[in-house]
């Protein structure tokens, strides 16, 4: 008789190979580190690499942004560093985390069965030792920088611990994963000017405004699952008015950013950056479609595209006002 427990049946959904649905595909994580680390890397979500980009994009905007405001030629490319693998630290201890706590929620949805905890790969106790070391690497990373910048990164902490709960009890948990997601704003901001200024506050807000619209993107792939689980998502909330909602966050992420590119004195290729972020972001709105979940992935995975046009807009400006001014 089939057994009514979600975990056992995710387990004889996930390939022999052990891949996760939505990974890669043919990622060196799956296919070339040794058997023994494939799960822990799967936890961390490393061939699922769009996260840490999109959690380190703001960082890095935010790092160029200050650069511009400071005067300086190019922002500061050890910090650029440091939050490169801040982020790849972090996100695989959030995701870790956040898989601990999904694990029972995780074995009901398709894509997400498959993962190392529901399907078995990985033990709970062993996944909370992982996170303990993912967390020790980034407390490494955040002590390289000032006083006020360790502060405002532990406080990213609070968001991180509650966002896999809100899905059992708010509607868009994404406003949430948007806290969370667009904390770099800030700290490119506070890491070079020790405090946090105007420029860096509006650019945090477009950053949430930019991480709802994509993240509901990305719950267009188990609206289904999500309706008999019970699981909430944006895309569940906003139904038919979908591409619209999308449309409407990523409008406001556009127009919030304005301000801050404003007060920091950005120049014309800050600008540049701007609208081509901007309008890469409306090409991914008008083509969305509500139940195509493959090519959902994609245009969620695109924003790390766009998110790039808009750090080296931002960057190749520091770097022209820098040498103009100097």
């Amino acid at each position: 008789m089939p057994s009514d427990d979600p975990t056992e049946a995710s387990r004889r959904d996930v390939p022999p190979s052990g891949r996760v649905a939505d990974a890669v595909a043919g990622h060196w994580a799956d296919r070339l580190a040794p058997r023994g680390w494939r799960p822990y890397l799967r936890l961390a979500r490393i061939e699922r690499p769009v996260g840490w980009w999109l959690l380190l994009l703001p960082c890095w905007w935010s790092a160029a942004l200050a650069a511009t405001a400071a005067d300086r030629t190019g922002p500061n490319l050890w910090h650029l560093l440091l939050f490169l693998i801040g982020a790849v630290a972090m996100r695989g201890a959030g995701s870790t985390y956040n898989d601990i706590a999904d694990r029972d929620l995780d074995a009901r949805v398709a894509r997400t069965r498959s993962r190392p905890l529901p399907s078995g790969q990985i033990g709970t106790r062993t996944a909370a030792v992982f996170l303990v070391a993912q967390m020790l690497v980034g407390l490494c990373v955040l002590l390289q920088f000032n006083g006020t910048a360790i502060l405002v990164g532990m406080a990213a902490l609070l968001p991180v611990a509650i966002y896999p709960f809100m899905k059992r009890v708010m509607p868009m948990p994404q406003a949430v994963l948007g806290l969370a997601f667009a904390w770099g704003a800030l700290m490119g901001w506070v890491a070079l000017f020790g405090r946090l200024d105007a420029p860096a506050l509006w650019l945090y807000a477009g950053t949430i405004a930019w991480v709802v619209g994509y993240d509901t993107i990305y719950a267009v792939q188990d609206i289904e699952d999500d309706e008999i689980a019970g699981i909430s998502s944006s895309a569940r909330l906003f139904g038919s008015r979908l591409i619209l909602a999308v449309g409407v966050c990523y409008g406001a992420a556009v127009l919030l950013m304005v301000p801050a590119l404003r007060l920091a004195g950005a120049g014309a290729l800050g600008w540049l950056g701007l609208a081509l972020f901007g309008a890469h972001l409306a090409r991914q709105a008008l083509r969305l479609e509500p139940r195509d979940g493959l090519g959902a992935l994609t245009l969620f995975r695109s924003n790390r595209d766009a998110g790039l046009i808009f750090f080296l807009g931002l960057a190749a400006d520091s770097v022209w006002q820098g040498l103009i001014g100097a």
